[in-house]
């Protein structure tokens, strides 16, 4: 009797843990002319489980067996969403998406005048946006730069409640794992806040947009999960180089995406099971340039008594929780104290099973610079840097 026990234990816990084995679905987006596709949304809906394609197109998301009979949806402005079962894309031979252009059905004149547009969009962000709080579970990177040189990089793993673009700010932010190089950066310019906050206090969503201050007008169109999108571009009115960008449902007045000249930012919506929009991907660059001493413009062979520095920031959203009873954010962040200014242990088991993006050229070009500085690989300055 104990060795029948003694087995039916010892299958059930095999059972189990072939249950729970990882699942690797990786591949490449691409459009019918075989063009890379970035930023695009891969998603397990009814999971609330997903990633974005990197730079170059390349994804990559672990998922359990029991996600096999999911079905996996892929999503970008443009274009059809497609959508196939986890199984079914595993016995693929080529793990390649490839996306279709989707028609754009809409009039090429469209008789409400663009400020309408943005105005009711703006209005009805309360409906087409997630507004209940959520947890965002995102992967922040920033990269220092100087003479457009990568110098240092910092990544965070970040839980952040939030309240979607409605909310002026975001609530509360912890940063739950992180890791960083060695920080070779000659002028160590640093910020008073971690970057993380301006996600949302740069969004003009969230801040508020004076409408009048702009001059509307529709350059395009595009399309969104089976919705015709009118893509509507705002310059300011005292200054033309400036503008604001709106990807806009035509049916809904969702807001899919959003462009503006300031920092090059760029932040990407996706819909959720309930057809509410949610953030996505998120980058941005800030770009400046600081006095340097004789002795350092000798040294670096500059022409100029000035160096030119840069910020590269970029935030992929990797999960989400709704359910009220499993958010859990403990707010960490510190006033006046830099990204690179938290010195949080580096767990490196918990990045290998981290659902990160591959690599993009950017970040292998980066890393590559990082590593040639004094030899020193990537991995071990993770382990060295404090």
């Amino acid at each position: 009797m104990k060795k029948i026990i003694f087995l039916i234990v010892l299958n059930a816990i095999h059972f189990l843990s072939f249950s729970q084995q990882n699942v690797t679905i990786e591949g490449v987006i691409i459009d019918v002319n075989k063009t890379t596709l970035p930023y695009a949304s891969i998603s397990i809906l009814s999971k609330n489980i997903g990633t974005v394609s990197n730079d170059d197109g390349a994804f990559f998301l672990e998922l359990k067996e029991s996600n096999l009979s999911d079905t996996l949806t892929v999503s970008t402005i443009g274009f059809t969403s497609f959508k196939i079962k986890v199984q079914d894309y595993l016995n693929l031979n080529e793990k390649v998406i490839v996306m279709e252009e989707e028609p754009v059905l809409l009039d090429e004149i469209v008789l409400t005048l663009p400020v309408n547009i943005v105005k009711e969009a703006l209005k009805k962000l309360k409906e087409t946006a997630y507004k209940k709080p959520h947890q965002l579970n995102i992967l922040y990177r920033r990269f220092s730069n100087e003479n457009n040189s990568s110098r240092f990089l910092v990544e965070h793993y970040i839980k952040i409640l939030d309240t979607g673009p409605t909310a002026s700010t975001f609530g509360m932010v912890e940063i739950t794992q992180a890791r960083k190089s060695n920080d070779y950066r000659f002028v160590k310019k640093k910020q008073e806040f971690h970057a993380v906050e301006m996600i949302a206090k740069q969004n003009p969503l969230r801040k508020g947009i004076i409408l009048k201050s702009f001059d509307w007008e529709i350059i395009d169109y595009s399309s969104y999960d089976g919705e015709d999108v009118i893509i509507i571009e705002g310059k300011e009115k005292e200054n033309h180089s400036k503008w604001i960008r709106l990807y806009i449902g035509y049916d809904t007045r969702s807001i899919y995406k959003l462009e503006k000249s300031d920092l090059k930012a760029v932040y990407i919506y996706k819909k959720n099971m309930e057809g509410k929009t949610v953030l996505s991907y998120h980058n941005r660059e800030y770009v400046f340039w600081e006095n340097v001493s004789p002795y350092m413009k000798t040294l670096l062979k500059l022409e100029q008594d000035k160096i030119k520095l840069s910020y590269r920031h970029e935030a992929v959203v990797l999960g989400i929780e709704y359910t009220t009873k499993k958010i859990k954010v403990r707010h960490n962040l510190s006033k006046g104290k830099d990204i690179g200014d938290y010195n949080i242990e580096y767990q490196p088991d918990f990045w290998k099973n981290l659902n990160l993006p591959p690599d993009s050229k950017f970040y292998k070009t980066s890393s590559e610079q990082l590593e040639s500085l004094y030899g020193i690989p990537l991995k071990a300055q993770f382990e060295l840097a404090k």
